[in-house]
């Protein structure tokens, strides 16, 4: 029997403790470490996720404009732009195609992260927002289990999830508050460049057809505080927003157009018409006024009625010169709104009449092109020489003193409709535009002659605007698509 007094001294022995604290320290730091390392895995496994349904839902969203095939293109995009990979977690590696996400389109923007259901929508012209949920990954945490197990914890949540939504919206900045019906779903402005077209004021009661026109409503356009129209209402903002120069509005949402009721018969030609140099009606009296001034060619065939410098309520056509042509089909009666682009019998019919035969601009292959050769020739838009010599025109400005700087005051940017896929018959709202294009106005607007007058606006398709940014009209058109994510 082991004597008291060395059991005593055993007790009281404090050799070998540091030991088994460091033995117990170790076992703890392992087991933090082993957890940190699961916690890692996971987190990378949701990171790689959210990053994969960002970017998901940000492709499908930049194909939401409103079109009627606006769905089936966001659907395309989503299944076959993006692909990634993750690291851990179940499944394959690879994410890619709906088999690793489900996306649904939204009418509105949830109020919450998780989002309620009420807003999805299969309506290509309702859907702005795309929701992107993938599937989720568990990420399998050995050490975290045991950790908590040893520990009496609840054990880490191992599932790694992720959703996004992102939308899309169309900025337009100083546009003219004009819309024209295309010719086909398919039509594209830039595979028509050189082309005349003559757009026509739309009835009412019957459907629209290729060609026809219209105006958008200028109540639901925002008016630039700080520009020339932001003191005008009713008639006399409509002439500005038409007619004049500078910052006209501020950018707003364009996804969907409102066309306002009725045509503006008796003002559309002036307002227009302020471009050549002509002030008639509601513009007569604005031609001293700066923001109405015309462009630095003005060529278009017509001269006062018996002479002076002013077009006003009566004219008539020029004995010596000529305005820019129509395509030669025009002419020829085998097309009746959208033109080929052959103007050749009508330019050496403009050369013999303006240039004595030779023609000066032989490279300019468009009526654009070779307006702006004759603005150059002439010493460019500043100044204020003559274009045509010992003409009845000249070329520049005569009614009014002040004189566009810019070359584009005679280009207009209209929203170009798909009247059959949306049945234009007059007011309408929430319109998807297809295109916003520029058109080079070829001679000043006239009317028809008919009961009731309709309005023809002949011109030239530049190209187009919407979303790739350009200028027209001497106010600086922008047009900015903006895709973003919400959440």
């Amino acid at each position: 029997m082991m004597p008291m007094r060395y059991i005593t001294k055993l007790l009281k022995a404090e050799g070998g403790s540091m030991l088994v604290i460091w033995g117990v320290s170790f076992a703890i730091i392992l087991g933090i470490v082993a957890l940190s390392f699961d916690l890692g895995r996971l987190a990378i496994t949701r990171t790689e996720l959210q990053s994969f349904a960002d970017s998901v839902a940000l492709s499908a969203a930049g194909e939401l404009d409103g079109q009627s095939d606006a769905i089936t293109r966001s659907q395309a995009a989503a299944e076959n732009l993006i692909a990634d990979r993750k690291t851990f977690g179940t499944g394959g590696d690879v994410l890619r195609g709906s088999q690793d996400f489900t996306l649904t389109f939204l009418s509105d923007l949830p109020g919450s992260d998780t989002g309620p259901t009420t807003a999805t929508t299969s309506d290509p012209a309702e859907a702005i927002y795309a929701r992107v949920e993938v599937n989720s990954s568990t990420v399998t945490m050995p050490f975290g289990s045991a950790f908590s197990k040893l520990t009496g914890n609840t054990a880490p949540d191992e599932v790694a999830n992720a959703y996004a939504i992102a939308g899309f919206t169309q900025y337009a900045c100083d546009v003219t508050p004009l819309m024209f019906c295309l010719p086909s779903s398919s039509y594209a402005a830039d595979e028509h460049v050189g082309e005349m077209l003559v757009l026509r004021s739309g009835g009412q009661g019957a459907a629209w057809g290729p060609g026809d026109f219209g105006f958008l409503d200028p109540a639901k356009i925002e008016v630039d505080g700080e520009g020339p129209c932001a003191d005008k209402s009713g008639a006399q903002l409509d002439a500005c927003l038409l007619g004049a120069i500078g910052s006209i509005t501020q950018c707003f949402n364009q996804r969907g157009v409102d066309i306002e009721p009725g045509q503006k018969v008796g003002i559309e030609d002036a307002i227009f018409n302020v471009r050549f140099d002509i002030y008639q009606s509601i513009m007569n009296g604005k031609k001293n006024n700066p923001d109405y001034a015309p462009a630095p060619n003005v060529i278009k065939g017509v001269v006062p009625q018996g002479g002076g410098t002013c077009i006003g309520n009566s004219e008539e056509l020029s004995e010596d010169t000529l305005g820019l042509p129509h395509d030669d089909c025009f002419e020829g009666g085998t097309c009746e709104r959208f033109g080929t682009g052959n103007w050749s019998a009508g330019r050496a019919d403009y050369v013999d009449a303006n240039y004595g035969g030779t023609d000066p601009h032989s490279g300019a292959t468009t009526r654009y092109a070779y307006y702006l050769a004759e603005i150059a020739a002439a010493g460019g838009a500043s100044s204020t020489a003559n274009i045509l010599t010992d003409l009845s025109e000249t070329g520049r400005p005569q009614c009014s003193p002040h004189q566009s700087n810019d070359p584009e005051r005679r280009v207009i940017i209209a929203a170009g409709i798909d009247c059959a896929a949306n049945s234009i018959s007059g007011a309408a709202n929430n319109v998807p535009v297809k295109e916003f294009i520029k058109i080079f106005l070829t001679e000043p607007v006239g009317t028809t002659g008919t009961s009731p007058p309709q309005l023809n606006i002949w011109g030239e398709i530049i190209g187009t605007a919407g979303g790739n940014g350009g200028g027209g009209g001497g106010n600086g058109y922008v047009f900015h698509d903006v895709v973003q994510l919400y959440r």
